[in-house]
């Protein structure tokens, strides 16, 4: 394997981070996780416009040009022969002193790994899965900025531990308010009386590039789309649910917290939205 280290190639086990990267000391990073699709990469521009707003919410520049790093992608890609896989892309504050201030740090450590991600066993998707509402409560955006995509995820990781704890693969996680915000790496949608319902970016959510693609294809294809706060009472009492992410692609859920959500089954909006989705992601017309 090929990693994209600082400009340039390096076997992986030459790709090495210094212990002084306050990436590894203190999560202070941001990264994108990108798809691949018959050697294009996907949603490529988006992707690319996110990891440099959460650059600036957090005042770390990126030495490279957006078109740099686009190149760069495309380089490790094809160094490894990836053409269907999955790309991280990652920005560290660079080395430092053992001290807190990002300041101390001169250069900015850059990396992309491409290889193959399966997040969820294809019978997830056949029959949809169950989750969790985790007791961790999602970060409020006056505390870090949840458009920011950073390499702190303590938040989302004691979460996925409940959900692992429980026994299922993901786990919905509650704002400050008590409402629904997102899931530990997905965003999470319902279908309540045949409208598509998901949680406002307000409400401490990432701003998901899915999210957004299946947000647009609802509406191209029928579906009443409305964002707002949604409470865990509705999450159980959802006819249809569903996560979106990059990893994820689009997946069922058909249990939450052991109670049934509709008739167990994934439901026909779910189903809709998944072929719209695949279909999208066939006909290759993305950037």
């Amino acid at each position: 394997m090929k990693i994209w280290m600082n400009g340039k190639l390096v076997d992986r086990g030459a790709a090495h981070v210094s212990v002084f990267d306050h990436g590894l000391l203190y999560g202070d990073g941001v990264f994108e996780g990108i798809r691949a699709y018959g050697g294009k990469v996907f949603q490529c521009a988006a992707h690319i416009e996110r990891l440099y707003d959460s650059a600036r919410h957090i005042r770390l520049a990126i030495p490279y040009t957006k078109q740099e790093m686009i190149d760069a992608i495309y380089e490790t890609l094809h160094a490894n022969n990836v053409a269907d896989g999955y790309v991280r892309l990652v920005v560290t504050r660079g080395e430092g002193n053992l001290g807190l201030s990002p300041f101390r740090c001169h250069e900015p450590t850059t990396f992309i790994i491409a290889d193959q991600i399966a997040l969820y066993p294809k019978e997830m998707y056949d029959e949809g899965m169950a989750v969790i509402i985790a007791k961790t409560v999602r970060v409020s955006p006056t505390m870090v900025p949840s458009a920011a995509k950073t390499l702190n995820y303590l938040n989302n990781i004691l979460a996925k531990i409940e959900a692992v704890d429980a026994g299922v693969a993901e786990a919905v996680m509650l704002n400050t308010a008590g409402n629904v915000s997102e899931c530990t790496g997905d965003n999470i949608f319902l279908v309540r009386d045949g409208e598509l319902v998901t949680s406002p970016l307000s409400a401490s959510v990432l701003p998901g590039i899915t999210r957004g693609i299946v947000l647009r294809l609802a509406r191209e294809n029928g579906v009443p789309v409305r964002e707002r706060d949604v409470t865990p009472r509705e999450l159980y009492e959802a006819q249809e649910c569903f996560l979106t992410g990059t990893a994820a692609e689009v997946i069922a859920v058909t249990k939450i917290d052991d109670r049934q959500i509709g008739d167990g089954r994934v439901g026909p909006v779910t189903q809709k939205l998944f072929a719209a989705f695949r279909q999208y992601i066939k006909s290759g017309k993305w950037d």
